[in-house]
């Protein structure tokens, strides 16, 4: 009797543990329809999105940015003063609960903050160099950001705030991985940069491409290789997504070669240690971004690019297209509605 009743244990466990896996790789929904609707139109190229306190907020070129409210689309757009201001584009943007920051992709860097309750616009960071390049930034709250760039000299460009952007503080080649002649990173749509709780994930490209990864908020750094196609001036990883400490999805690919979607995507379920390539069957080529929808467990997966959308409801193991329609990059409040941007427009998408 204790025997059979030790062997029906085994079979329970051995059954859960199968259901368990089952219901890890199952669909969250059996399918997804893309409603899309525009809501601004401007001259400029938008890369850049954020969401806080019910305002999606953008930023572009010509020093244009602006917030949108999440319920009505009421639209209030700024414009930076300055001629400097407004030679730059604005590829990256970060909103904490009262502040909003831009950064400028090229030389000079520069990071402007700007008081939610008054608009009130201070620059706050100016970097000078031929090769400087800045491609993302985050804010875990309040007080600490971090942004992410190309290498000046023998590293890649990390800078940090503890202060709420006053100040900030460039890390030492010493303290980030080794550097491979060659690699860069991409202004494609503010988003090869992840943070989760005191986890930061950076991505690369060009003669690698890598995922670097900081488990004290940009302090310490270590290095993790990926299959993602690299060697090519365009060619890598364009975003990266984590939704917890272990599930990370990351796209990219050949811009040359928007098609070849062969090597262009890739899931971790380790903290991005490793990364196992997603289908390639009927899965998106390059992308310029890439999130784990919100509310599904980590299961739905929307990739963006100029080339269109895609929809994965399996971790990445099938898609469907959802439009034609291109865009730079997206930003998602819950499961079902959030905002795409792109050239010369905004528009709210709802997944049905």
């Amino acid at each position: 009797m204790k025997n059979m009743l030790i062997f029906a244990l085994i079979l329970t466990f051995t059954a859960c543990k199968t259901n368990s896996k089952a219901i890890e790789k199952e669909t969250f929904r059996g399918d997804v329809t893309m409603e899309i609707h525009e809501i601004m139109t401007d001259s400029i190229s938008i890369r850049a999105l954020d969401y806080a306190n019910g305002d999606y907020w953008y930023s572009g070129n010509d020093g244009k940015y602006g917030r949108i409210h999440a319920a009505t689309g009421a639209i209030k757009k700024f414009q930076l003063t300055s001629m400097e201001a407004r030679k730059m584009e604005y590829r990256s943007i970060a909103v904490t609960e009262h502040y909003t920051y831009l950064l400028s992709a090229g030389n000079p860097a520069l990071i402007y903050k700007i008081t939610q309750a008054t608009d009130e616009v201070k620059l706050v960071y100016t970097e000078l160099g031929d090769q400087v390049f800045y491609d993302s930034m985050k804010f875990w709250n309040d007080q600490e950001g971090i942004a992410f760039g190309d290498p000046t000299v023998d590293c890649l460009s990390i800078i940090k705030t503890i202060d709420g952007g006053e100040t900030w503080k460039k890390s030492k080649c010493t303290d980030l991985p080794k550097f491979i002649k060659g690699e860069a990173a991409f202004a494609a749509s503010n988003s090869n940069i992840s943070i989760y709780k005191d986890n930061v994930w950076v991505v690369t490209g060009g003669a690698a491409a890598r995922v670097l990864h900081s488990k004290d908020r940009g302090s310490t750094w270590d290095s993790y290789p990926t299959p993602i196609i690299a060697g090519g001036e365009m060619t890598g990883i364009y975003a990266i997504d984590f939704t917890d400490n272990k599930h990370g999805v990351l796209i990219g690919g050949d811009w040359n070669n928007k098609e070849d979607n062969l090597a262009n995507k890739a899931i971790s379920f380790d903290g991005g240690k490793n990364w196992k390539l997603m289908d390639a069957e009927n899965g998106p080529g390059y992308c310029s971004d890439i999130v784990f929808i919100p509310e599904t467990n980590g299961k739905e997966i929307l990739a963006v690019g100029s080339q269109g959308i895609w929809w994965s409801g399996s971790q990445g193991e099938d898609w469907k297209k959802l439009t034609d329609q291109g865009f730079y990059t997206l930003k998602m409040i819950n499961d079902k509605e959030g905002v795409l941007a792109g050239h010369f427009n905004v528009s709210k998408f709802i997944l049905k």
